[in-house]
């Protein structure tokens, strides 16, 4: 039986889709926030990782992108409140096979986790207007633009997420890893190549840019 990890911050609907899911897949295991994510995926190495966009300390974007760096081939399929067609081509670009919407029936949800096994795209008639298709690889196109901070680095993007949460920089290194000062540093670089200045202003630019909900 295929194995999966699912990701959601809302424990409700994580026992949902483990319960849907459940059906026909064996679920290997399952996450709160997108860094969790990222750490169970790489230490259970599931066929299929089902996850949120918007989830706490890392967004499910950023959470795929490390998945697929750190060698993740499990296939990726988004299930979420988020329709607008920035946000679908985002999560294509990341490496999405699937994107469902929460409001979806249970089994549009069963039809693209078989979609994305047998390696085919898939995406909810709910998202209006539906991004265009490549017509070579049925993928959808796409166009990272500004979207998750496709312009700065991991750990830049990391960083912004949790300080645009609210943390302090104390609480961004234990989580990171890493010295408050090295935290400094990549918010200051932040400033840098965003040109912002506030604390405020970078919480506006992870909001306008889907980093955080």
């Amino acid at each position: 039986m295929r194995r999966i990890l699912i990701a959601d911050d809302h424990v409700l609907v994580l026992e949902a889709l483990c319960a849907i899911l459940g059906k026909e897949y064996e679920i290997a295991g399952t996450a709160k926030n997108g860094r969790e994510a990222v750490e169970k995926a790489v230490e259970l190495k599931p066929d299929m990782v089902v996850l949120d966009v918007s989830m706490p300390e890392l967004n499910g974007i950023e959470a795929v992108r490390q998945m697929q760096a750190a060698g993740c081939s499990a296939k990726m399929i988004f299930v979420t409140q988020q329709l607008e067609p920035a946000y679908i081509r985002a999560a294509f670009d990341a490496g999405a096979m699937g994107y469902v919407a929460k409001q979806s029936a249970s089994s549009e949800l069963l039809l693209a986790a078989r979609m994305a096994m047998s390696g085919k795209y898939y995406v909810t008639p709910l998202a209006t207007p539906k991004p265009e298709f490549d017509v070579e690889s049925r993928s959808p196109r796409a166009n990272p633009a500004e979207m998750f901070g496709a312009g700065l680095t991991t750990r830049q993007r990391e960083v912004l997420q949790l300080v645009a949460e609210g943390k302090t920089t104390k609480e961004v290194a234990l989580t990171l890893k890493i010295s408050p000062k090295t935290v400094e540093f990549h918010r200051n670089a932040i400033m840098d190549e965003l040109g912002l200045r506030t604390t405020a202003e970078l919480t506006r630019y992870a909001l306008s840019h889907g980093i955080i909900q």
